[in-house]
């Protein structure tokens, strides 16, 4: 059974996959990254992982033998044409491993490195500029703030779980409704609508998926009602931000920062007017990105290949 990996990708993470793909299987990578070394690869394999940016309408058409795609995250809704999927009657499923943990711990160095301006007072360092009391008026801690969670699903409840020690207060919504409150009280938030979490909160972070509903949800209107001095951090879509927006609102100050892994368009071009902001911290999409979520994903990848294989029902399929 041959299996393609959509994302260019290093020697050393193929060979990783290799180690822990079930006998019986065959993964077809990429030499470079081409959308036409793609479209030849892909044709003669029966199942996808999906990994790259986005997993096209021609992609789909230059895979005649395709049945299955592996979502290798969750986030589908902007990077797979399902049309085509169903078009062909290719299914569909996403892997919810492997995710969580690593997400939500990226979110909370985000925090702390824009809190202490991290990025910033390591270059100044570097060129010769030690200032340990300059950034004093202007560094806050975590403790006592709250933080503010638009969407509170897996990942968004493992970074309240990870802030409730440093004393943070949570204040979430989430467009499927209300926890139960024992999980409110165990995380230590509470539900409240999303015009008061942009008034109060001293930390915005984003934890929906990109759609029509979401497209552009943090602008200009949204900035303007943040309080001075606050924190946006994005480890979700990129656009669910209006990045001219907030440009403006980290460059006038009236945001203390932001720590952003995901953009409107990527890779970032290095010209961006964020990469000119000092008081930004900016990641390559990447808050998922570590050996072990990637081996707890391959994991559970190839056990839904094996199930696929099998004949049996598939986890996490997506309704086509």
């Amino acid at each position: 059974m041959k299996i393609f990996y959509t994302a260019f990708a290093s020697e050393q993470l193929y060979r990783l996959i290799r180690e822990l793909m079930p006998a019986g299987m065959s993964l077809v990578t990429l030499e470079h990254d081409s959308d036409t070394e793609r479209h030849r690869k892909i044709a003669d394999c029966e199942i996808a992982i999906q990994a790259n940016a986005t997993f096209p309408a021609t992609l789909v058409a230059a895979a005649p033998k395709l049945r299955l795609v592996l979502h290798q995250g969750v986030g589908y809704q902007d990077t797979v044409d399902l049309a085509a999927l169903k078009a062909r009657n290719v299914r569909l499923a996403l892997t919810l491993d492997g995710t969580s943990n690593s997400v939500a711990e990226h979110t909370v160095l985000l925090m702390l490195a824009v809190c202490r301006h991290l990025v910033f007072a390591d270059c100044e360092l570097r060129q010769g500029r030690f200032l340990r009391h300059g950034l004093r008026p202007v560094s806050p801690e975590l403790t006592d703030r709250i933080v503010g969670y638009v969407g509170m699903g897996r990942i968004a409840q493992g970074v309240a779980q990870r802030l409730k020690p440093f004393g943070t207060r949570g204040i979430y919504c989430n467009r499927s409704g209300r926890l139960p409150v024992a999980r409110e009280q165990e995380l230590g938030i509470v539900y409240a609508p999303f015009e008061q979490i942009l008034r109060e909160a001293d930390i915005l972070t984003l934890h929906v998926p990109l759609d029509e509903r979401t497209e552009g949800m943090i602008g200009a209107s949204a900035f303007h009602k943040m309080k001075p001095g606050s924190i946006l951090i994005n480890v979700a879509r990129g656009g669910l931000v209006d990045e001219v927006a907030l440009y403006e609102a980290l460059r006038s100050g009236h945001l203390l920062g932001a720590g952003l892994d995901a953009f409107a368009v990527e890779p970032v071009p290095p010209d961006h007017p964020l990469c000119t902001l000092t008081n930004v911290v900016l990641t390559p999409h990447y808050a998922g990105g570590t050996s072990d979520a990637f081996r707890q994903k391959m994991r559970a990848i190839f056990d839904n290949a094996l199930r696929y294989r099998r004949g049996e029902k598939l986890l996490n399929e997506v309704q086509l």
